[in-house]
Parts: structure tokens; sequence; C-alpha cells
């Protein structure tokens, strides 16, 4: 399978600016180079803190667009605090897929699952899981795979803000690695809202 560049992954985005009237700010670049390199290079993990307002949910989003227009094989999972966080999420991904004009050809003919919460595009038969599926941190991900696993804004006051809430947040975040595919990546998105965060690195 050919590896997604980061220069293809920049044209993406360009274009995608581009329909919107828009010119494509220098951080956005940086945020999506990072989730490229998250992506195609062990260990496959990452996490991004960006300043309020910076449009990392939107290059987020437009990341995973690209994700499956490159490869649209791949299962994506969205998960959130709260499923409507969530939802909106891959809301804004299918959005892109319907007007980006480099995703025509993966739009399904016929959009059996094209909602707010999962999702699937055009692709060879016989993958179980939707291209796209989001969940909320407390929702069933019992038995689900994934090859990409986006956590965003999974840490809030309403899960963080007391110690048997941040236990269970991170006992729970612990069954990823049971639904992330061998070679698929992990990438958290979000604030810190806590001392004690998920988000800390040392």
């Amino acid at each position: 399978m050919k590896t997604m560049t980061i220069t293809e992954a920049y044209s993406f985005l360009e274009e995608w600016n581009k329909i919107l009237g828009f010119s494509t700010p220098m951080h956005h670049y940086k945020i999506m180079h990072f989730l490229v390199e998250v992506l195609i290079e062990n260990p496959r993990r990452g996490l991004l803190n960006a300043f309020r307002h910076s449009g990392k949910s939107t290059v987020v989003g437009v990341f995973a667009a690209c994700v499956l227009y490159h490869n649209p094989n791949t299962r994506i999972l969205i998960l959130s605090a709260e499923s409507g966080l969530a939802s909106r999420m891959v809301s804004h991904i299918k959005n892109i897929l319907e007007n980006h004009p480099w995703c025509a050809d993966i739009l399904p003919d016929v959009k059996k699952e094209w909602g707010s919460h999962k999702i699937t595009i055009k692709r060879p038969v016989g993958i179980r899981e939707p291209s796209v599926i989001c969940q909320g941190i407390t929702g069933n991900i019992t038995g689900m795979r994934a090859d990409l696993i986006i956590c965003d804004d999974v840490e809030v006051p309403n899960t963080c803000n007391t110690y048997k809430k941040r236990i269970k947040l991170r006992e729970r975040l612990r069954e990823l690695d049971f639904i992330l595919s061998p070679k698929g990546a992990l990438v958290y998105i979000g604030t810190p809202h806590t001392k004690d965060t998920i988000y800390k690195t040392e």
C-alpha cells in the first residue's frame, strides 16, 4: 500500500481551503504535518495541543477525509467526551467528502450509512465497520476495530473533575489498544483541564 505523503496532505488541505475561499495559515500546515507523521511513523501515537480557536479540529477533519481519499479501506473511530461532540466531527468529515472535488469517486452510490454518527464511503465489500464512526467516552466500543482512532476532547471538566473520574477515564482509554489494528494510529486532540491531566507526557 502506498504511504500517504505530507505533500499530498498539504495539497488536499489547500484545495479545501480554496473551496471555502480561504488561504491556508502556516500553523495549519504544521498541524497537518504532525498528523501525517503520526499516521505513517512509529510509534503511531500523538498528542495535539493547540491554542483555542486555532482550527485544530477543522484540520483534523480534513486530515481524516484525506486519509479516506488515500485509502478507502481505512476504518476511523472518533471518540469524544460526549457523543454529540464526536458526531460534530463526523458531520465535518462528511461535509468535506461531499464537497471536496478529490473525493467524488469515493462517495457511495447509495448512502445507507451516511448520517451524523457513522458514514461509509465507496470501498471493497467485506469490511464490517463503517468508514467513520463516533462514540462518547462511555459508549459501547466493545468489538470495534479501527485503523485510526481520533480522541477529540475526551478530557473535559465532566470527565476529569474528580480523582475517580480521572481513573475511570484512563481505564476507558486503555481499551483502545484492543480496538486499534496492529499498524493503526492513535491521536489525542484537546486541552488539559486538570493538573493531573491525561495529556501528561512525562
